[in-house]
């Protein structure tokens, strides 16, 4: 059964999404503070937050900062704010997905559902597979990726993107083919959540994210994986 924690200071909001995904067997467990957000995460094993980004003392933002720096666990935002500016805010600090107040309970669970998946999937044929010389290592039984040696924090979503580039090298993805990949046929939001994924995978794998040797755009197009061969 997986465990999904649920952070908003409204008690009628949890209590619509704890019932409908009590209703899919999932365990539900509720915070309506960051701080008692953040303790409960690191108690208890959980597989994805519900992340309100208004809350009564610690930001929304900041718990999610704090939770991605302890583990790469889904991470759906919960937020009012409806501007383009605040969506890629969200996703640029860590978050796999986004939902709008007012939400329809139906739409959450299908996000749930498919954030959860893909978390789940690996589809690397081979346990392990490295670039420039073992450089950039992606490990597929524990989805963990190395820089030099070093595992690095990435999100669920940074993962599948990057295990997907890894196994078609020199291939161009549309942003179509990649947002399907990401977010599945249930996301029907705003192409450039990609180029954002993108930008903070960049940051992630690349010693010069300006200047990418593993993850080139092809204008006009989408993105290809060059295995840092130039």
């Amino acid at each position: 059964m997986k465990s999904i924690l649920i952070v908003d200071d409204e008690e009628k909001i949890r209590e619509v999404i704890v019932s409908y995904l009590n209703h899919e067997r999932y365990q539900v467990f509720q915070a309506e503070s960051g701080t008692e957000a953040l303790r409960q995460f690191k108690e208890r094993n959980i597989d994805l937050v519900i992340l309100d980004l208004m809350l009564p003392d610690v930001s929304g933002e900041e718990v999610c900062q704090k939770i991605r720096n302890l583990s790469p666990v889904p991470i759906l935002m919960l937020t009012a704010k409806v501007a383009e500016k605040d969506r890629v805010n969200g996703l640029a600090i860590g978050a796999d997905d986004y939902v709008v107040k007012p939400f329809s309970p139906r739409e959450l669970v299908a996000r749930v559902k498919a954030l959860l998946r893909r978390s789940a999937e690996n589809e690397l044929l081979a346990e392990r597979i490295s670039f420039q010389e073992g450089q950039l290592m992606i490990d597929s039984v524990r989805n963990k990726v190395y820089k030099n040696g070093e595992a690095i924090n990435v999100t669920p979503i940074e993962y599948k993107l990057l295990v997907t580039f890894a196994r078609y090298p020199g291939r161009t993805f549309h942003r179509n083919e990649l947002l399907e990949t990401a977010l599945g046929h249930e996301y029907e939001g705003d192409l450039r959540v990609i180029d954002q994924h993108i930008k903070n995978l960049r940051q992630k794998i690349e010693d010069n994210p300006k200047q990418p040797v593993y993850l080139i755009t092809v204008f006009g197009f989408g993105y290809k994986f060059q295995g840092g061969d130039v």
